[in-house]
């Protein structure tokens, strides 16, 4: 099955409908990652073939359980993920993409120009230190941190009625544990991804007061 028989595939397995000219960008943003790879190293991953399920379908795989928001912050992106898929599935959202390695800051900026991205906006800076220019709806991360990590740096980047979305492999019942102060569990939801056979959640979190 080529890419993109597969991608059209998983995206009905999900239930998710996705326009042919947005399946097509993010079968062009993959080949983008595989041709960057090979001097960038932005994945583990490098054929396109594998890239449909391990990073396509897996980062669309949180749409369904999440409310599109109108500003998204996607902590430590890396190549991208969850970010540029979030970015082609929401077009009225603003998607902003942190990472502090240059390389990878770099690709993602060339990325949003050859997809035509234009609710992206890429940061190049510590989430530790960077001061945004305002809260987001939604904060996202993907293989970013542990779960008391993420919610302590990226908390005060998210507005009071905003969510936070972590994504994880197995069930994180000892992150869950370790939480800062004012910040609560809102869900722990398992993700079945077409075409991967590893386990998926995404959990929810918020502020509370």
């Amino acid at each position: 099955m080529s890419p993109a028989a597969a991608l059209a595939q998983g995206c009905v397995d999900l239930g998710l409908p996705v326009p042919d000219q947005v399946q097509g960008k993010l079968i062009a943003y993959i080949e983008l990652i595989a041709k960057w790879n090979r001097v960038y190293n932005l994945t583990a991953v490098r054929e396109p073939a594998r890239m449909v399920a391990s990073h396509l379908l897996d980062c669309l795989a949180i749409v369904p359980q999440l409310d599109e928001a109108a500003a998204v912050l996607d902590v430590g992106s890396g190549a991208g993920l969850p970010g540029i898929p979030l970015a082609l599935i929401w077009p009225r959202a603003r998607v902003t993409m942190l990472d502090s390695n240059h390389k990878k800051a770099t690709f993602l900026r060339q990325a949003a120009i050859e997809l035509a991205l234009d609710n992206a906006d890429i940061v190049c800076d510590r989430v530790e230190t960077w001061q945004a220019p305002r809260p987001f709806d939604l904060v996202v991360s993907r293989a970013f941190s542990d779960l008391g990590e993420f919610a302590q740096i990226s908390g005060r980047l998210c507005a009071p009625a905003g969510t936070m979305a972590a994504m994880k492999g197995i069930y994180p019942h000892e992150e869950l544990t370790q939480l800062p102060p004012g910040i609560g569990l809102k869900g722990v939801i398992t993700l079945k991804v077409p075409g991967l056979r590893a386990e998926r959640h995404l959990v929810l979190l918020e502020h509370v007061h």
